[in-house]
C-alpha cells in the first residue's frame, strides 16, 4: 500500500534531515554542479504531495485538523522549493479555503462526493476513494522537477490501494481510546480497524508528542521507526511580547470581554464540544464549588462560582449545555460565544485568568500550546499530550474527578500567589518557545523528502 519502511531504529524526536536532490547530485563535488559555488550545498527539491485536505473545508466540525492544514499549507506558500507541488483533493460541496493561500503551487484539485451523512459508512467507504482521487495525481512528477511524490493524510482516512508511500499525520487518538463512544455499531467498529491496519501500513506517521508517539505504538501498534514527532506550533495571533501579555491583564480582552459581560477573573473553554471532552466533570466541579459557598481569599466584586466562556458552541450545543448547566445549578456560570477567528480568541485567552481543558482524550495539544503561547496557564486532564506540553505551567488534573477539578479551579481563581507562580512558567514558556510554522513544515517537508524521493 505504501512505499519502503523508513530504516529502523530509535524514535526521533523530530523529522529527519531532508535528502537533496538525485544520487548524481549528492555524491558529485560541489564543482561539478553546473552553476552552483563550491561552498554552497545544493538546494534542496521538494516532492509531489496528493493532500487530502478536506478537512481544511471543515472549520466547525474538525477545528483543530483545518488550523493544522491552513497554518501547514500557508507556510509552504511562504518559503517554496524548487519541484514542490501540491495536488488537492476536496469536498464538492464546501468552498475551498485553500484558494486563499497566495504563493502554493496547486496542480490539480480533485473533487470528491460528500460521504460525512454516511457517518460510520465512511470510514469504509473513504478509503476507496482516496485510491480512485489519488490515481495519477503523483503522475510524471520528475518531470515537473520534483524529487518524488507522497500521499499526506490528516486523520487516519488513507487510500486503499496506493501507488505511492503514505504519510499521515495523527492528531486524534479518541476512536481507539474511547471505543465505547466511537466503535459503538459494527459499521464503526469495522471502519476503525480499517483505519488501524491503514495506519500501520503507512510509510511514516506524524504526531506532535512523544506521549502520543509512544499511545500510538500502544493502541494501534505503529512500529515505532515509522513514527515521527513533529512539535506543532502556536498560530502567529496567540504568540505575544510581555509588554502586550502585561496590558491584557485586569479588565480582560478590551470590547469582547465587556460585550459578553464577563467579569475581570475569568475561564476559557475553547475546546470541542463532543465526547472528547470531559464538560460533564467541568459542570459538576462548577456545582461542587456553587455549594461550597463563597470564597473569603475572593475580590468582593468577583462572581462566584467562576465565569466560564464556551467558546465555539453551537446553538444546539448551548441547549444541550444549558440544560446540564441547570441540573447542576451552575447556568448563570457559563457565558457564550460562537466559533471566533485566532486573533479575537487569542484576545480573550490573553484577558483570562486561566484556560480549562478537561478532556478525555487529547491527541493534538493546539489549544495548550496557544493558551501557554499567550502567557496563560492552562487548568487540564493529565491525559494524551496536555502534561507534556503544560509541564508546570498549569494545574493538571485526573479526567471525571469532579472534586480535584474543583479544587483545582478554587485555587486558580483565589489563590494569587499560586497562580503569579504558574503564569509566570507560562510567561517563561511563551519567551523561550520561538518553534513556528515554518519550522513545522520543514520537518514536515524531511519526512517528505525521507519516504518520497526517489532515486
Amino acid at each position: 500500500m505504501s512505499g519502503p519502511a523508513p530504516t529502523s531504529g530509535p524514535t526521533p524526536t523530530s523529522g529527519p534531515a531532508p535528502t537533496s536532490g538525485s544520487p548524481e547530485e549528492r555524491i558529485a563535488p560541489p564543482s561539478a554542479r553546473l552553476g552552483q559555488p563550491a561552498n554552497e550545498p545544493a538546494p534542496q527539491r521538494g516532492v509531489r504531495v496528493v493532500l487530502d485536505a478536506r478537512l481544511l473545508q471543515e472549520g466547525e466540525r474538525a477545528p483543530t485538523s483545518a488550523a493544522y492544514l491552513g497554518e501547514l499549507l500557508a507556510a509552504f506558500a511562504r518559503r517554496p522549493i524548487p519541484g514542490e507541488s501540491f495536488a488537492l483533493l476536496l469536498r464538492s460541496d464546501l468552498d475551498d479555503p485553500s484558494e486563499a493561500i497566495l504563493g502554493l503551487d496547486v496542480v490539480g484539485r480533485r473533487l470528491l462526493p460528500p460521504t460525512r451523512v454516511l457517518r460510520a459508512g465512511a470510514l469504509t467507504l473513504d478509503p476507496f476513494l482516496l485510491s480512485g482521487a489519488s490515481v495519477g495525481a503523483a503522475w510524471r512528477a520528475e518531470r515537473s522537477g520534483a524529487a518524488g511524490a507522497v500521499f499526506h493524510a490528516v486523520g487516519a482516512a488513507t487510500p486503499l490501494f496506493a501507488q505511492i508511500p503514505v504519510v499521515v499525520t495523527l492528531l486524534d487518538l479518541a476512536p481507539w481510546e474511547l471505543t465505547a463512544v466511537f466503535q459503538r455499531g459494527a459499521a464503526a467498529r469495522l471502519g476503525q480497524r480499517l483505519r488501524a491496519r491503514f495506519l500501520r501500513e503507512a510509510a511514516a506517521v506524524i504526531v506532535g508528542s512523544d506521549a502520543v508517539a509512544a499511545q500510538a505504538h500502544r493502541l494501534l501498534h505503529v512500529r515505532r521507526e515509522r513514527l515521527r514527532v513533529v512539535r506543532l506550533a502556536p498560530r502567529p495571533a496567540f504568540r505575544v511580547s510581555a509588554a502586550a501579555r502585561k496590558a491584557a491583564t485586569g479588565r480582560g480582552a478590551g470590547d469582547d470581554a465587556h460585550r459578553l459581560g464577563l467579569p475581570a477573573r475569568y475561564l476559557v473553554y475553547p475546546g470541542r464540544f463532543d465526547a472528547r471532552q470531559d464538560l460533564a466533570t467541568l459542570l459538576g466541579a462548577l456545582g461542587e464549588l456553587a455549594r461550597a459557598g463563597r470564597p473569603d481569599a475572593l475580590p468582593a466584586d468577583e462572581p462566584w462560582p467562576p465565569r466560564v466562556l464556551l467558546v465555539g458552541a453551537s446553538p444546539d450545543d448551548r441547549a444541550a449545555i444549558a440544560r446540564a448547566a441547570m441540573r447542576h445549578g451552575v447556568g448563570d456560570a457559563l457565558a457564550y460565544t460562537p466559533a471566533l477567528d485566532a486573533g479575537r480568541l487569542a484576545g480573550l485567552i490573553r484577558g483570562a485568568r486561566a484556560v480549562v481543558l478537561p478532556v478525555l482524550s487529547e491527541g493534538a495539544g493546539l489549544t495548550a500550546i496557544e493558551s501557554l503561547a499567550a502567557g496563560v496557564p492552562v487548568v487540564g486532564s493529565a491525559v494524551g499530550a496536555l502534561p507534556e506540553i503544560i509541564g508546570p505551567a498549569g494545574l493538571l488534573v485526573e479526567p471525571r474527578d469532579v472534586d480535584r477539578l474543583a479544587v483545582a479551579l478554587s485555587t486558580v481563581m483565589t489563590n494569587d500567589a499560586l497562580h503569579a507562580q504558574i503564569a509566570a512558567e507560562a510567561a517563561e514558556h511563551a519567551a523561550a518557545d520561538i518553534r513556528t510554522w515554518d519550522d513545522v513544515a520543514d520537518e514536515t517537508r524531511a519526512v517528505y523528502a525521507e519516504v518520497g524521493a526517489r532515486a
